[in-house]
């Protein structure tokens, strides 16, 4: 198998070859088990970030699901790339795209994910598409992305037109799509070209737990995460670089210097370094020993945010699901002219509407740390306004909503 590996990622060619002809076998089979089985009524299918992990809104659902007695008789499977890796309550675990996959995914009347699907898996009249997404959206996203033409995205150097195309060809087989707050509904209806009646606006699944931050479990996921109790917690979450990649998958050069942070600091901190789930190796990574712990592998971002004092993130979507928890945040933006002007771009002015301030130089982000209080006052207006734009739809039910109106025919 690695040799395999190896020989692809040497020869683009051989690989695209490869990977057409595994998803021509992959759609026949689909379209084999759609014309052969049944659609059942009480099946429903769960999949995290294409199988990645066990986690964000589809979780959230899942476990509110589980506890409500009307889905007693449902049928339940998650979707995961490597099943035994995974616990879960109830319901079977099955292997992302493999065949028995496809019967799961071809059988079930729901279908519940967080990303992109691939399109060449067509839904079926009567199956209900629940499109969660993972994020209120700070850059822009697919048709409303402006680069040049020339510009290409993820590893497959997709053009921006094939880009677009991957999103709005899975976008119309959607029935309800999640939006966390007003503005993303606007954006989602521009970014996928859907109808607003296609939205329900209930707040975000996975921020529920997040009103359940107690003094007791705080300290019980201290304890797990192997956090001291005695110093102020700093989560460190940026986001990916589209044009940062391997063959293997995403890289992040790590822009910070951890031991300039810990002679900053002092003893009275502790550090979690979170990256963005697509990325699977931080470049020039050096942690001090029990200042910066590596949160690379954890499964569920909300257990982090619990047990933070503070949050220092970049362009990622977090700070928007932090934001549910009033707590202190701070923007460090060391690549902005490049993100903002060859990447993505933004749907919100970062100088008006974040709730804490932009810093690009190293130094000023580490003053800005110990100094949070003083530099977030005159902040105080605009982080207020911040928490009722975009965080006031949560108060820890959204995934009863959900339930209530995505399913609310096959209970009446």
């Amino acid at each position: 198998m690695n040799s395999i590996k190896s020989l692809i990622a040497k020869n683009r060619t051989l690989a695209n070859l490869l990977l057409a002809g595994i998803r021509f076998i992959r759609t026949m089979a689909y379209e084999a088990f759609i014309a052969r089985f049944k659609i059942k009524p009480q099946k429903v299918i769960f999949c995290s970030h294409l199988g990645r992990n066990f986690s964000c809104s589809p979780k959230a659902i899942y476990e509110e699901m589980i506890k409500d007695s009307r889905f007693d008789g449902y049928e339940i499977v998650w979707a995961f790339d490597n099943p035994k890796s995974y616990s879960i309550g109830r319901g079977e675990k099955t292997k992302y795209l493999s065949f028995k996959y496809l019967y799961h995914l071809s059988t079930s009347r729901y279908w519940v994910f967080n990303a992109k699907m691939p399109s060449n898996f067509r839904k079926k009249k009567g199956q209900t598409y629940l499109q969660t997404w993972h994020g209120t959206p700070l850059k822009r996203l697919a048709a409303d992305i402006e680069v040049g033409e020339a510009s290409t995205f993820y590893r497959s150097k997709m053009t921006r037109e094939k880009m677009v195309e991957s999103y709005l060809k899975d976008s119309a087989r959607y029935d309800y799509m999640i939006s966390a707050n007003r503005f993303s509904t606007k954006a989602f209806m521009s970014a996928f070209k859907i109808k607003k009646d296609v939205i329900i606006e209930t707040g975000y699944p996975r921020n529920d737990v997040l009103f359940d931050a107690t003094k007791e479990k705080i300290n019980k996921l201290k304890e797990a995460y192997n956090v001291p109790k005695d110093k102020k917690v700093v989560l460190y979450a940026p986001t990916w670089r589209d044009n940062a990649y391997d063959e293997k998958g995403y890289v992040f050069e790590l822009e910070v210097d951890f031991d300039k942070w810990h002679k900053a600091l002092g003893a009275d901190y502790v550090v979690i370094y979170k990256p963005h789930y697509l990325i699977y190796d931080t470049k020039n990574k050096n942690m001090p020993k029990d200042f910066v712990i590596d949160a690379s592998s954890c499964q569920d971002i909300n257990d982090l945010y619990i047990i933070s004092d503070m949050l220092v993130t970049d362009y990622s979507s977090v700070f928007f699901d932090y934001g549910v928890l009033k707590r202190p945040m701070l923007f460090y933006m060391y690549d902005l002219e490049q993100y903002r002007d060859n990447l993505r771009g933004f749907y919100l002015d970062i100088y008006k509407d974040l709730p804490g301030p932009v810093i690009e130089e190293e130094n000023q982000l580490l003053q800005s740390i110990i100094d949070i209080d003083e530099v977030l006052a005159p902040y105080e207006k605009q982080i207020e306004g911040f928490y009722e734009e975009y965080c006031s739809f949560d108060d820890g039910k959204a995934s009863r909503r959900v339930l209530d109106i995505v399913f609310k025919q096959r209970m009446e």
